[in-house]
């Protein structure tokens, strides 16, 4: 095998697409060791993936093999959006253990990292640039544009970095309906997406961060109504760990003839699910200011 291969999954739902990505990485991914396998760890399964939702919003959304639950998706949602921003450590304090980077951070304040400069923490680089800001702008004006993109990759940081950004670029079009209701397009693209570990979360999380923060201000700019289009989702690398795929094969794979799919997912607008949705945001505060206090810069 001299090839990476690529997937192509086209699905109508997250919760069908994600399903459909993963079975395709299991029967078709190629063993990988990487970086951050331990000595005893199995080789991981990987490909390219270019997968499409034609309508993210849409239910069944949320996809069971995941690991998390409803509560952990509230909270990967407000960490997308900024509720975690300032967990970001300084990057010349080796004894600070914080994150490196917040995505919702590198889109925001574009340019910028945290440093020790005496006894203080500072935000210090190059320039900033709130990307979020002017890609709302930039789609408000022109809906058409093809230059409606925000980037992560920090080069003078991430090339050094153990852990750098795996969500690279969110690239946006609008298309405009015969109705007045406008349809926002979107690419993703992830350098490194753990498949079983992360990937749906990534997916919802953006999704909703797509509805909530760059729909809703454009369309608050516009005065016309915007909808969530297709998502087209890139990933270089599209991976399960050598270490999860015997949970997988538990708790998906070899379930998979046995169940129905209806009882592998869950639908998002559901009462019942919204309410453990809705209801978690307290909680999810109240443990963010327990770190804040124990964890102050």
């Amino acid at each position: 095998m001299q090839n990476i291969p690529v997937l192509t999954v086209g699905e109508r739902t997250l919760a069908e697409a994600y399903e459909k990505a993963l079975v395709a990485l299991y029967t078709h991914g190629i063993p990988f060791r990487t970086q951050y396998d331990k000595p005893d760890d199995p080789p991981s399964l990987d490909a390219t993936l270019n997968m499409t939702i034609l309508e993210p919003l849409a239910d069944p959304m949320i996809h069971k093999a995941f690991p998390g639950g409803i509560e952990d998706l509230r909270e990967y949602v407000m960490e997308v959006q900024g509720l975690k921003d300032h967990w970001v450590k300084n990057l010349n304090d080796p004894a600070d253990t914080r994150w490196e980077y917040t995505y919702h951070g590198r889109l925001k304040n574009y340019g910028q990292w945290r440093e020790k400069q005496g006894q203080k923490s500072v935000w210090t680089g190059p320039f900033v640039l709130n990307q979020i800001e002017r890609v709302i702008a930039k789609l408000a004006e022109e809906p058409y544009t093809r230059q409606a993109q925000m980037i992560t990759w920090m080069p003078n940081l991430d090339l050094d970095c153990y852990d750098p950004p795996c969500l690279q670029s969110l690239w946006y079009r609008i298309v405009e309906g015969t109705d007045g209701v406008g349809w926002l397009n979107c690419n993703i693209r992830f350098r490194s997406n753990d498949a079983w570990g992360a990937n749906f979360m990534n997916m919802f999380g953006l999704t909703l961060f797509n509805r909530e923060v760059i729909a809703a201000g454009v369309q608050a700019r516009r005065k016309k109504e915007l909808r969530l289009g297709r998502l087209n989702w890139q990933a270089d690398s599209f991976h399960i760990y050598g270490k999860d795929i015997a949970g997988a094969r538990q708790r998906l794979f070899d379930r998979l003839a046995g169940t129905r799919f209806e009882d592998r997912v869950y639908n998002f607008y559901d009462p019942e699910i919204q309410a453990i949705y809705q209801e978690a945001e307290a909680a999810i505060r109240e443990k963010i200011r327990g770190y804040d206090a124990s964890h102050s810069a």
